[in-house]
């Protein structure tokens, strides 16, 4: 049993203590990193979430206190009252590391079993064992940076609209389930038997009745909620900053987010970025990068070469541009050496994980063209395609024939794994992008039919209104998304605020009258009392603290996650309920196999 703390109080973190508090009497509470019996002395580093300070127990100076330090161990919680004295042997690689504290007092406050993870930065121990003893990893100093860093943010985010006339407004966890995209989480009602809540995919229909209500501007830093699979940037609940905004147009909303975004990285990273933040359309993306989210720290950009090789005899590319399909490729300038036969097959094998049925490629090297298909092409077609990519010795050009998703996706996901492979993406670079002019509607092959691209609330382009039922696939939308390194970091849109466009909207949809009353009718009910223009974006928050800290997955920057199951190994949720509990919600189980 641990030992009460009786007039001890804490003076100082164990972190804060430099060369000016030499002499000082201190009070330091903490755990036991690591402990070091030397004879007559014995060593402890004593970490809280500032850092760490060695203290030293001498028998010289109490001899109470060096009994109980004997029996201290690792992860012990312990409070001790000493002297601050100048160190001997120095640590540069602490903060503290000029000063220790020789120990007159101290109380063990509770003992630890030795734990099942190490309490240290590197530690290579399973991510199933990090999350199911989480209170432990937790206590890393580079998660507790994480956290304070996550802090930080949203503290710096609510200031800024604070400053800025945004007014923080709570908006309902549980809802009404609406067709937004991904599958919701559903709550029985136990006094409404037999119907349903949502949990909120994003707040989105709430801030829209916010902007009718006369808010003007509202922001909300938000938990939401997506029953879909996981990756290593998603998890089923996530936070958002969530903003909206009236009487705006896309250059508003743009102008406004870039000043957020300047800010964070000034005080946080301490870049100073350079404004406007560039601008890239939709399609200029998809052709350069096969992304509508571009990592730009790098080249390699694709280029349609469709038109050199239309008439080829090798009919792997003229009969994909035949039958309407494209090739493209990307130009590997300067590291053609670094690719292997056997190399390039494991890269042939990467992009086929995307529907390409294979990579065709070209050396440029002292021996002049090196390709398994320099014999199909023709000496004109060879030089055209170098020409294309103004391609020199030393290069190396990879291509793809298929439909043009399987070959945008492809080279999209190829040039990011050769970057890797060559060691050129600079995590110390940040490359901003805004996205705009995305398509209004993206077609669904599984449903054969057109859904929205961003939600059904998103407002097209003014001049392809006329086309929303004739030509949907042409229709572009009034969206932007914010791109970092990469990253969605964020995206919005400017939204419909006429009754007649959200219902000929919904209709293009595939919606019925009745269908789009019955999920939205509150919606479209309260647009017929003036509804301004209006519009505005959402952060996924999470993301945007993994790239501020340079962690790899957004596991790294949450407290307590989710595994990629949707699970928590540290309360074991989800997990049964007893019978009486589902009595009360009218809920029977049935087994899958039934």
């Amino acid at each position: 049993m641990g030992e009460k703390l009786g007039s001890l109080r804490r003076t100082h973190m164990c972190g804060d203590l430099r060369s000016s508090n030499i002499n000082d009497e201190v009070v330091l509470m903490g755990w036991v990193q690591k402990r070091r019996n030397l004879g007559g002395l014995i060593f402890v580093d004593l970490r809280d979430t500032t850092g760490i300070s060695q203290i030293v127990f001498d028998t010289d100076i109490s001899e109470d206190a060096f009994n109980k330090a004997d029996k201290i161990r690792n992860e012990y919680v312990i409070a001790i009252k000493g002297n601050v004295v100048e160190r001997h042997s120095k640590n540069k690689d602490l903060p503290t590391g000029d000063i220790e504290v020789f120990v007159k007092e101290v109380k063990i406050l509770d003992e630890s079993q030795t734990p099942p993870i190490y309490i240290k930065d590197d530690d290579d121990v399973s991510d199933a064992m990090r999350l199911k003893y989480r209170y432990l990893d937790l206590r890393k100093p580079f998660m507790q940076n994480n956290l304070k860093i996550r802090h930080k943010t949203a503290k710096l985010v609510r200031d800024f609209f604070d400053e800025n006339s945004f007014v923080e407004v709570e908006t309902p966890i549980l809802t009404k389930p609406t067709p937004e995209g991904a599958r919701d989480y559903l709550v029985p009602s136990r006094v409404n038997p037999n119907k349903f809540f949502a949990l909120p995919q994003s707040p989105q229909l709430m801030k829209q009745m916010l902007m009718v209500s006369g808010m003007d501007r509202y922001y909300q830093i938000v938990k939401c909620f997506r029953d879909e699979d996981l990756r290593a940037n998603r998890q089923p609940e996530f936070t958002q900053v969530d903003v909206e905004m009236s009487f705006v147009d896309i250059e508003d909303i743009i102008r406004l987010n870039e000043k957020l975004i300047y800010k964070i990285f000034k005080e946080l990273k301490g870049i100073e970025i350079d404004l406007p933040i560039k601008r890239m359309p939709y399609r200029e993306a998809m052709d350069k990068y096969g992304s509508d989210k571009p990592d730009l720290r790098f080249g390699f950009e694709i280029s349609n070469i469709s038109e050199i090789v239309k008439d080829s005899q090798f009919k792997v590319f003229s009969d994909t541009v035949d039958t309407g399909g494209e090739v493209r490729a990307i130009n590997v300038n300067g590291y053609e050496s670094e690719f292997s036969r056997k190399g390039i097959s494991k890269l042939e094998k990467y992009i086929k994980t995307y529907g390409a049925k294979g990579l065709a490629w070209i050396k440029i090297n002292e021996e002049g063209i090196n390709s398994p298909i320099s014999k199909f092409l023709s000496e004109e077609e060879i030089n055209n395609i170098i020409e294309n990519f103004n391609a020199k010795l030393g290069d190396i050009i990879f291509i793809v024939a298929d439909k043009q998703k399987v070959v945008l996706d492809s080279l999209g996901h190829l040039r990011i794994e050769v970057a890797k492979q060559l060691d050129l993406i600079d995590d110390e670079k940040f490359e901003f992008v805004w996205i705009t002019e995305f398509p209004l509607f993206e077609y669904n092959e599984e449903e054969d039919r057109y859904v929205a691209k961003h939600h059904p609330f998103t407002h097209p382009v003014d001049e392809d209104i006329d086309i929303l039922e004739t030509s949907p696939e042409k229709v572009r939308a009034k969206a932007y998304d914010i791109v970092i390194n990469g990253d969605e970091i964020g995206g919005g849109s400017i939204r419909i605020n006429n009754s007649e466009l959200q219902e000929r909207m919904f209709n293009a949809l595939g919606f019925t009258k009745e269908e789009a009353w019955s999920k939205f009718g509150f919606l479209l009910e309260a647009f017929k009392y003036g509804v301004p223009p209006h519009g505005g974006i959402a952060y996924g928050f999470d993301r945007l603290i993994m790239l501020l800290t340079g962690m790899k997955n957004i596991r790294d920057v949450i407290a307590f996650p989710k595994t990629q199951n949707a699970t928590s190994l540290l309360t074991e949720a989800p997990s049964g309920v007893n019978k009486d509990q589902l009595e009360e919600l009218n809920i029977s189980l049935i087994s899958k196999n039934d």
